[in-house]
């Protein structure tokens, strides 16, 4: 056996090589085309098919190609056939890309507008490096680093990347400011500017708090008990928490707040995936709001950790949930970082609420019917009538307390809300397309300054503007703006626009604590929302 054994390990190798010498003499005996020469190339004993070709192109391709640029090109064709929330990001985006969810970014912390080809400061950021240097609002940025950024076309996110930087580096800029002969030039050492993820936390009644949740960063879940302590302290007895508009974030952002409002030992979500065990997701029992009575609103732009939030508190029965149907993303995403500083989010897993529910829509269609769902259910008359949307009895799930819940594209609201229209006339749509109602707040304001800088809360705002004909200055201010006066329609929208202009103008004095309880007038969904608790 052993001699066999030594007789095959000659043979074999021998019969190899023969046959490949007679392949290849085949091969050229049946070959066609013209200027088309086949090779024998040895695949490498490691790495995949894509590095094998990769190889071959550059060390044989007719001209010199850029291997790292058909990297770039190929991962996005790879991931294109997956689910629509698994994405690449070229490390040139990746900053970008993480600045929401970090809860801050290196920059010089001013709040701009783009007015008549300006740069127009409309707040400095307390604290930030501009605050510091003396900068204030109504300053005009016109250099930024010897380079003129004023009177000439460019985008806000253009002149983001110029002012933003990492944190202790300097930029040198220069400021126009009325009154002064010369350029004041500065220059300034970036500094961390924080990105708020709770817009405001205040008081609607003597009893009702209300929270305005943009995303779930890094800092959320403290921006948020911050929020709570607040209102505790200002009498609240119950709360309304408005996750309009989130798109999501940080899973563990959600969980934590949902913490609060839960008992021990409830089901907050639980996710799982073909590499990822089941893992759940359980309040503590620490939270300080247990028993504070809750209100949910979501719309169809609500996403991702916001329907975890939804879900959690409608499953558990916690609360009501009010607005329109949620967005429908129930997928899972890690970060994983690539050797180039590029990074992959990649779906790991499928969450699911309470009662088991998974409320990712199907993206079975492609990307693009799945990025147009929103406007199709605006077509269907989703937005208007809850009579719309239909789910299968399959997607019908039920809380401990008997409610009725539906799994798959989305958290349906236990009260709906249809979107309001009521005083959208053509001159408003007008006024609204070409920005003129912003604008003219800042106008506004900026005519205004020396008398509403010195005012602190919006009811001041409100009482001062009541002092001026701000529709009267609109109109004049509009029609300079090509949007010619229609005074029926004027007339159709009036409340609409002059709330609008009254909001923009705190806005733009005290931030979103003069925005939000001025809009709230306009809100049907906030307005209706307050009645659960009757």
């Amino acid at each position: 056996m052993a001699y066999n054994n030594s007789r095959n390990t000659i043979i074999f190798p021998i019969l190899l090589a023969l046959a490949i010498v007679l392949g290849m003499f085949l091969n050229s005996l049946f070959q066609k085309g013209e200027g088309v020469q086949q090779g024998i190339f040895q695949m490498p004993s490691s790495g995949s098919k894509l590095d094998f070709v990769l190889d071959m192109i550059e060390e044989d391709y007719v001209d010199t190609v850029s291997s790292a640029e058909l990297i770039e090109s190929a991962i996005p064709l790879i991931l294109k056939d997956l689910d629509p929330h698994t994405v690449y990001i070229p490390a040139k985006d990746l900053q970008r890309v993480n600045e929401d969810l970090k809860g801050n970014f290196g920059g010089i912390g001013v709040q701009f507008i783009r007015y008549q080809d300006t740069v127009a400061i409309v707040r400095v950021i307390p604290g930030g490096p501009s605050e510091l240097a003396g900068i204030l609002a109504g300053d005009r940025i016109v250099e930024v680093d010897d380079s003129l950024v004023a009177g000439i076309k460019m985008t806000d996110a253009e002149i983001m990347d110029r002012l933003k930087g990492p944190k202790g580096t300097p930029v040198k800029i220069g400021i126009y400011r009325r009154g002064e002969k010369d350029l004041i030039d500065m220059e300034l050492l970036r500094g961390s500017i924080p990105v708020a993820s709770v817009d405001v936390a205040y008081m609607l009644s003597d009893t009702t708090g209300y929270i305005k949740v943009n995303r779930f960063a890094a800092t959320t879940y403290f921006e948020f008990s911050e929020g709570l302590q607040k209102l505790t302290g200002l009498g609240m007895k119950q709360v309304i928490v408005d996750l309009r508009g989130n798109t999501g974030g940080y899973m563990s952002a959600a969980t934590n707040m949902i913490n609060e409002f839960l008992p021990e030992g409830k089901m907050i979500v639980y996710t799982e995936g073909k590499s990822q065990a089941k893992t759940d997701y359980v309040s503590t029992g620490r939270g300080d709001c247990q028993d504070l009575p809750i209100t949910i609103l979501i719309d169809e732009l609500s996403a991702s950790a916001s329907e975890i939030f939804a879900g959690a508190i409608q499953d558990n029965d916690r609360g009501k949930v009010v607005g329109r149907r949620s967005f429908g993303k129930g997928l899972v995403q890690e970060q994983r970082m690539l050797p180039d500083g590029s990074a992959m989010r990649l779906t790991v897993a499928r969450y699911y609420t309470p009662t088991g529910r998974c409320i990712q829509k199907s993206y079975s269609n492609g990307k693009e019917a799945y990025n147009n769902d929103i406007n199709m259910r605006y077509v269907h008359g989703e937005f208007e009538k809850r009579d719309s949307i239909h789910f299968a009895d399959s997607l019908k799930f039920k809380t401990a307390g008997g409610n009725i819940v539906y799994g798959g594209g989305g958290i349906m609201p236990d009260v709906f809300i249809p979107v309001d229209t009521t005083g959208y006339s053509n001159y408003f749509r007008d006024l609204r397309t070409k920005g003129v109602i912003y604008q003219y707040a800042f106008f506004f304001v900026d005519n205004h300054r020396k008398d509403l800088v010195e005012l602190k809360d919006y009811q001041s705002i409100l009482k001062y503007i009541k002092t001026k004909d701000v529709i009267k200055g609109l109109v004049a201010y509009a029609k300079e703006k090509g949007v010619k006066p229609d005074y029926k329609g004027l007339a159709e929208s009036r409340n609409v626009i002059e709330t609008q202009v009254k909001a923009y103008i705190a806005r733009d004095v005290i931030d979103d604590d003069g925005f939000y309880p001025i809009i709230q007038d306009l809100d049907k969904t906030l307005l209706e929302s307050q009645k659960q608790f009757q």
